[in-house]
């Protein structure tokens, strides 16, 4: 750890349709100044658009990104965008595309064709059905019923634009969630593998160790944050 400076803050990216308040308690854990970034909700919204308005939020200077599932590809396109920005970058159950791939080509076929239908009839909301036994396996009733309440739909850009070559900061890390219902384990090693080499660890959760397991994730952010 250095302890001549402090870290640079950490900015965190949110998986798709995620309100701000997941990352309270893995925040209120860390010390280290921390934003989270929200995403513009309109429809007609680019991935451009939504890193521009990202990095209007973020602090002043370098900072650590937190990347959580398709953050990833927002991620990208900051390090594509403001590669001195960012000082590090850690994906938690994240996804990490190709260059010149979206997050729906990036996913394993079925997955892909069943998620371009949905969308196309129903936009990108999920089914409640799927928010409850999928991206919340894991969580209490509590907690499950408030992402029900607040989820909000992201533009379909957001899925299917693709992220462009983008160089990777050289501090990188990769957190996999070993009993996520949403992005499976071998996938996220996939997409560890396209972010790079750098620190990995796991958690025994689901989609969502910030609501899960905030104590521990936030040990694992720290650590990450504070490599010399």
């Amino acid at each position: 750890m250095n302890t001549d400076s402090p870290s640079p803050p950490v900015l965190f990216l949110s998986g798709a349709g995620l309100p701000a308040w997941i990352w309270d308690r893995t925040r209120s854990a860390l010390p280290i100044e921390t934003t989270v970034a929200t995403y513009p909700k309109r429809a007609d919204a680019t991935l451009r658009d939504i890193t521009a308005e990202v990095l209007a939020q973020a602090p002043s200077g370098a900072f650590t990104i937190v990347a959580h599932s398709i953050g990833g590809v927002v991620a990208s396109q900051i390090a594509a965008t403001a590669p001195e920005r960012v000082a590090g970058l850690l994906g938690i159950a994240a996804s990490f595309p190709a260059a010149r791939t979206s997050f729906l080509a990036a996913s394993p076929a079925p997955q892909r064709v069943l998620l371009g239908l949905i969308m196309r009839i129903a936009g990108t909301r999920p089914p409640e059905k799927a928010i409850r036994s999928v991206l919340c396996a894991g969580l209490g009733q509590d907690d499950t019923a408030r992402i029900i309440a607040d989820f909000v739909p992201e533009s379909a850009h957001l899925y299917r634009d693709a992220v462009p070559p983008r160089t990777f900061p050289e501090r990188r890390g990769y957190v996999v969630t070993t009993a996520d219902r949403q992005l499976s384990a071998a996938q996220q090693h996939q997409h560890a593998n396209e972010l790079g080499p750098g620190l990995r660890r796991g958690l025994p959760t689901g989609h969502l160790p910030m609501l899960q397991d905030p104590a521990s994730l936030a040990e694992i952010i720290h650590e990450f944050a504070t490599i010399d």
